[in-house]
């Protein structure tokens, strides 16, 4: 509070201060609310491939150091927060492949995969904090948190977990399908990408909803192109 009474002003926080804290869990779990898991996906947006969703539910007791939001930790980082994760948590992950992408869209296939991956732990949480602005369909309490990825400490597991497994999955369908560049690019949207696929056209992993494979198999009525004439 100022001198004159009014709200003092919120100072920003300098980049790179914030790291994933397990306070909401301990909170939670100091209420009596045990096991509480952390859930993310990794693959929204990328062209081809599944999205993984994953949950993890730490012990309190044996919590990697340096857990981050994925996006920020190199892949060799990732690698090593991955073992040590599944080495001290419980971890589940589920996959919406391009098929239910297509058939749902992204944002409810995302949430399935989530609500399948909850539902995958051995043990049933009684809390689950997810990334992002929607809670998922599990039969216990479920908080949102904008940005969970890089607040809270169960969440950031959950998103090292999701990435690196989507990662593998992407190298191993990159050598099943040559000429792609899965390894490299992952599916997501890059000029190696877009070139494969006006040359080879689209994998049975590539997702048809999407608009640029939509218009390669003509999909999608170009806004310069006259609409089809229908018969009478």
């Amino acid at each position: 509070m100022s001198r004159n009474g009014s709200p003092a002003p919120r100072l920003p926080l300098p980049e790179g201060d914030i790291r994933p804290t397990f306070r909401r869990e301990r909170r939670a779990i100091n209420r009596g609310i045990a096991p509480v898991a952390g859930c993310d996906e990794a693959g929204r947006g990328p062209l081809a491939g599944p999205v993984v969703a994953a949950a993890v539910i730490l012990d309190p007791a044996r919590i990697p150091r340096g857990l981050d939001d994925s996006k920020k930790l190199t892949p060799e980082t990732r690698e090593k927060l991955y073992w040590k994760i599944c080495a001290s948590a419980q971890v589940a992950v589920a996959f919406a492949p391009p098929t239910r992408i297509d058939c749902d869209n992204i944002r409810q296939a995302s949430l399935w995969a989530l609500a399948c991956a909850v539902r995958a732990l051995p043990t049933r949480p009684r809390l689950v904090f997810v990334d992002g602005c929607d809670r998922i369909a599990v039969s216990c309490d479920c908080q949102a948190v904008i940005g969970g990825d890089g607040l809270v400490a169960s969440i950031a597991a959950a998103s090292i977990v999701a990435k690196v497994t989507r990662d593998r999955l992407m190298a191993r369908l990159g050598l099943a399908h040559p000429g792609y560049g899965f390894e490299r690019h992952m599916g997501y949207s890059v000029p190696e990408h877009f070139e494969a696929l006006s040359k080879l056209g689209p994998t049975i992993h590539h997702r048809r909803s999407f608009a640029p494979v939509a218009e390669l198999l003509g999909l999608i009525v170009s806004a310069e192109e006259p609409p089809p004439e229908l018969p009478l």
